[in-house]
């Protein structure tokens, strides 16, 4: 078989629209992932067909959801009917998925449309990840498409209101120095802390450790 029968295969797509490299990360085989991968398969081939990233974040297959990352997937891709990555993460409550989104540099006020991943957590009362996306700088007053933020959209009196307003004020010192330390360095961060040969316990502080 030649090279381009392989590459047409290894991309070939269903009547759903769907990959093989789809199909790999909704069962999570991370072996598969990689063979694909290494055959030429490519992670979004056009926009209206189903996204690997976006299942494997939905099923809560974190370890697919880095390998597609670390082959040049952009963390921020998104589809119309679902938004990025981390709002489709928020929305399933995959918490494991958040942390290392948050962690490689998601865009964290970016989900679907006007909708933020702090819109997604406050409807799916989910007070971790909430407090996840605060730390990691998510604006609080964001509005949605009906004009409504975060705290809007909480319950009265509920756990999720009662977060929501106490974070609502200045964010401490230290939390705004975090924060533009990661700004400045950018995405890749993450890569980049380990090389300023820091004090480790300020080093880990930056990493959210």
């Amino acid at each position: 078989m030649s090279l381009c029968q392989r590459l047409d295969k290894v991309n070939g797509v269903t009547v759903h629209g769907a990959t093989p490299l789809f199909s790999a990360c909704c069962s999570g085989s991370t072996a598969c992932v990689n063979v694909l991968l290494e055959f030429g398969a490519k992670a979004m081939l056009e926009v209206h067909l189903a996204s690997p990233i976006h299942e494997a974040v939905k099923r809560g297959n974190r370890e697919c959801m880095e390998i597609l990352l670390a082959n040049n997937v952009n963390i921020d891709q998104e589809v119309p009917h679902l938004g990025i990555p981390l709002y489709v993460a928020c929305t399933y409550q995959r918490l494991d998925c958040v942390k290392k989104l948050l962690e490689l540099g998601a865009s964290v006020d970016h989900g679907q449309w006007l909708d933020t991943p702090l819109h997604a957590a406050v409807k799916q009362n989910s007070v971790e990840i909430i407090h996840l996306l605060i730390d990691y700088g998510a604006n609080l007053q964001c509005r949605n498409a009906q004009g409504k933020s975060a705290l809007d959209l909480a319950a009265p009196k509920s756990g999720v209101e009662q977060v929501l307003l106490l974070r609502e004020g200045p964010p401490a010192l230290s939390q705004l120095c975090r924060l533009c330390v990661r700004k400045c360095l950018g995405r890749i961060c993450h890569q980049t802390i380990h090389k300023l040969y820091l004090p480790e316990p300020l080093e880990k502080f930056l990493l959210y450790q």
